[in-house]
């Protein structure tokens, strides 16, 4: 929902065709500077958004995970964003008769979500603030998880969220998969890395040596950027 330096990321490295969000940035710092080339300037090539609000998008995941359509609120209402994104759409209570926003449900191909346990049988455990992760799951055709750790038992504290094991397609154990954010009760956010963000994707030069140095074979980052331009 909130786009944040991953997604810079991937999209300065050309990986993104579309983005559907409600707010993007690189938290307590400013701009997404690769997410503003893309928009303002089409590099590595063009971006095409799709903004909703928080609420929007939240209840269009749960729609999505409740094998519904569409999803139903109050948003909206004096609010001049449904004039810039058509899928904003308003429907009459046939109850009531009050006029509501309609947007339609998320169910993603693939979604990944960060935790911080698996069981052997695929069960996943996470607590914190978990956001729309457990909808993201249950609303996507395929799933996949990335853990901390595995364990032979959960052993799940009060008002933590277990993912049954039957509605996720593939768990990986990555330690500290969560960086540069935080995983709860494993380690805290960095910081440092968000300011370091800034000046490494303000420029393009900067940032291609950052990604070169950190995900792509030289030769084939350069041929990637070219064919995506």
């Amino acid at each position: 929902m909130t786009p944040d330096v991953i997604f810079d990321q991937m999209i300065g490295a050309g990986c993104a065709r579309k983005l559907i969000f409600s707010w993007g940035g690189n938290p307590g710092v400013g701009s997404l500077h690769r997410l503003r080339d893309a928009v303002e300037n089409e590099w590595p090539h063009a971006l095409e958004l799709e903004e909703h609000s928080h609420a929007d998008l939240a209840n269009a995941y749960v729609a999505g995970a409740s094998n519904l359509p569409f999803a139903v609120m109050r948003g909206y209402a004096g609010g001049d964003l449904p004039k810039y994104n058509p899928t904003i759409k308003t429907i009459v209570c046939p109850f009531t008769g009050e006029e509501l926003a309609a947007v339609p449900s998320i169910r993603p191909d693939v979604s990944v979500i960060h935790a911080q346990k698996a069981d052997r049988k695929g069960n996943i455990l996470l607590w914190g603030i978990l956001g729309v992760q457990k909808e993201a799951i249950l609303s996507a055709k395929r799933s996949i998880v990335t853990v901390e750790e595995m364990v032979d038992e959960l052993d799940a504290p009060p008002n933590a969220c277990i993912l049954p094991g039957w509605a996720i397609d593939r768990v990986c154990v990555v330690p500290r998969g969560a960086t540069p954010s935080y995983a709860h009760g494993y380690y805290e956010r960095d910081n440092r890395f968000y300011k370091a963000w800034d000046n490494i994707s303000r420029e393009r030069d900067s940032f291609e040596q950052w990604i070169k140095a950190h995900i792509y074979d030289v030769a084939d980052f350069d041929q990637y950027l070219q064919e995506a331009q």
